[in-house]
């Protein structure tokens, strides 16, 4: 991993994959659980501490490619083309099995997203978030 910021020991015995871009920031807080996880970086992911990500997370800051189906033609246009926006993950955040967060994502502290949720706004803290798009599902108490 370069420019990369390990805050500990991380993950379990299953395999992740940790891609971070020349010129672009992945840093990950303490005491974060990462089981079979891929985390993305072409701009920016910060991850908070006390996280939880659930097997087969996808965290991506990027759409990978261009929209526009001619750019994609050429690969320097549908490199030059596609849209990095930073993620942010903020502390006490479980988010369960198979879930992915798309560029752009903040995520507050304390809350919960379901499993196989397609996370594609922000999310308040606090509060418990599920499905494809992931919707508002309850408040939850900061004490919880």
């Amino acid at each position: 991993m370069n420019n990369g910021n390990l805050g500990n020991p991380i993950g379990r015995p299953q395999r992740c994959i940790l891609f971070v871009d020349r010129g672009a920031s992945l840093s990950i807080g303490k005491n974060v659980g990462i089981s079979s996880t891929a985390i993305v970086a072409h701009h920016q992911i910060t991850i908070g501490n006390n996280v939880k990500l659930g097997g087969g997370v996808c965290i991506y800051d990027t759409d990978f490619h261009s929209l526009d189906p001619k750019s994609r033609q050429n690969a320097s246009e549908d490199s030059a083309q596609k849209i990095n926006k930073p993620v942010s993950i903020g502390n006490n955040v479980f988010i369960g099995a198979h879930s992915t967060i798309l560029k752009g994502v903040s995520i507050g502290d304390n809350s919960i997203i379901g499993a196989c949720s397609v996370v594609t706004k922000n999310i308040p803290e606090n509060e418990i978030w599920a499905g494809n798009p992931a919707k508002f599902i309850k408040k939850q108490s900061a004490d919880a």
